[in-house]
């Protein structure tokens, strides 16, 4: 190798490292310096936003890109997931983890059966689903694991327990014990 090839291999080599570390270098971006859009949609992010790590600040705004994409409908369900969190306690956070984490351990077929089931019981008429949460809430865990293994095609399954969301107590849709260890279909997406 010719001496100047050489020595341009060697200033690359030296710059490649440099240019990775800037690459990775994420900027950050204050709350003020953001488009009307990305504010409308990080909003609940607002007071925090300044005090989150560049790189945080820009996956949240890569979401917000994909955010301009969604039908208004989506994005005001988005919106009250996000608030529903934010208003959550850090034992309540991080109750709904691992419910979460137990759900996509369980196999595909039965991730698929309980989110149609809960499709189905949304689809219900707020009467029935009224008589469906008291019957389920008034059964004991075991009873709850009976029902979950019986539940047939056109079963309609009740929410996940919503207590982790503001109210007293805790457990998961069957005192969380799920398919022998799985969560509920909360958060799913």
């Amino acid at each position: 190798m010719s001496r100047p090839a050489l020595l341009l291999l060697l200033i690359l080599l030296l710059a490649l490292p440099l240019g990775v570390v800037q690459a990775q270098q994420a900027t950050a971006h204050p709350w003020q310096s953001l488009t009307p859009a990305e504010q409308d949609m990080l909003s609940p992010l607002r007071d925090k936003w300044d005090n989150l790590s560049p790189h945080r600040q820009n996956h949240m705004l890569k979401r917000a890109e994909h955010w301009v994409t969604l039908p208004p409908r989506r994005r005001e369900e988005i919106r009250e997931r996000i608030a529903r969190w934010q208003r959550m306690t850090p034992v309540q956070r991080a109750r709904t983890r691992r419910e979460l984490e137990r759900f996509h351990r369980l196999p595909p077929e039965r991730q698929a059966e309980l989110r149609a089931a809960f499709r189905r019981f949304q689809q219900l008429p707020p009467d029935q689903q009224e008589r469906l949460l008291r019957q389920w809430h008034s059964q004991s865990p075991a009873d709850r694991r009976e029902w979950l293994h019986h539940m047939g095609p056109n079963g309609a399954l009740p929410p996940p327990d919503m207590r982790p969301f503001g109210g007293a107590g805790g457990g998961g849709m069957d005192g969380g014990r799920l398919g022998g260890g799985g969560g509920g279909p909360s958060g799913h997406r």
